[in-house]
Order: structure tokens, then sequence, then C-alpha cells
């Protein structure tokens, strides 16, 4: 079965309408807007003192990329590795009101060499 064509207002329409051009991807983000806070847990030491992991709570829509550039020049170091994660959000009550903890992204940047951050 064959469709009917379009009205002819409808493809004036369409003839008139701005082509689609792709603009640069992501948000133009400071680096301190891109890093929101350390996540300082037991987990995260044993992973610094190890691995020389260090994982951070930052901005939802920031990229790997930026994460890096963050890091890299907040901190001074060279970054090797760049992991990120969506945590989802825990459902918490409030006397007869059950709500939901907003959702956060984080990231786990592994450093080169011998770098090292200190927090304290």
């Amino acid at each position: 079965m064959q469709s009917r064509p379009h009205p002819r207002k409808y493809r004036q329409k369409l003839a008139r309408r701005a082509p689609q051009v792709a603009g640069p991807h992501g948000l133009e983000l400071r680096p301190y807007q891109v890093l929101i806070r350390p996540l300082v847990t037991e987990k995260g030491t044993h992973q610094s003192d190890r691995y020389s992991a260090y994982s951070f709570q930052v901005h939802p829509l920031a990229t790997k990329d930026q994460i890096k550039a963050a890091v890299e020049s907040l901190f001074d170091v060279k970054v090797e590795k760049v992991r990120t994660m969506t945590r989802k959000g825990k459902s918490r009550r409030f006397k007869m009101v059950i709500g939901q903890t907003p959702k956060w992204k984080k990231a786990l940047i592994t450093l080169r060499g011998d770098d090292k951050i200190e927090f304290f």
C-alpha cells in the first residue's frame, strides 16, 4: 500500500527549514566545575596507596577528556586512565513520603608513574 504524498504546505515548510549542523559536544566547563569533590573512603585510600588511583565526584555532563584535563591542570599530575560511572540515587523516606536522592557521576582516575595527589 502506497502512502499518500505530503501536502504542498508541508513540503514548503520543509524546504524553508534551516539545515541541521552538528556543533561541539558537551558543555564548556572550567576545571573547578568539573571536579565536585574527592571521594575519601577506605576503599579509595587503599586504591590510591596501591594502584595510584583516585576517585572523584564529577559534573554529570563532564566527559572523560574534560575530567582528565581538569585533574592535570588542578593537581599538576599526568593522568593515565579515566573510568566513569553514573551512580543511581538511593530511595529515602521522610515521614510518609518516599523520595529519591539524585543520581551522580563518579570518576576513577589512574595516575602515571610516581605521581601522587595529597588531599590532606
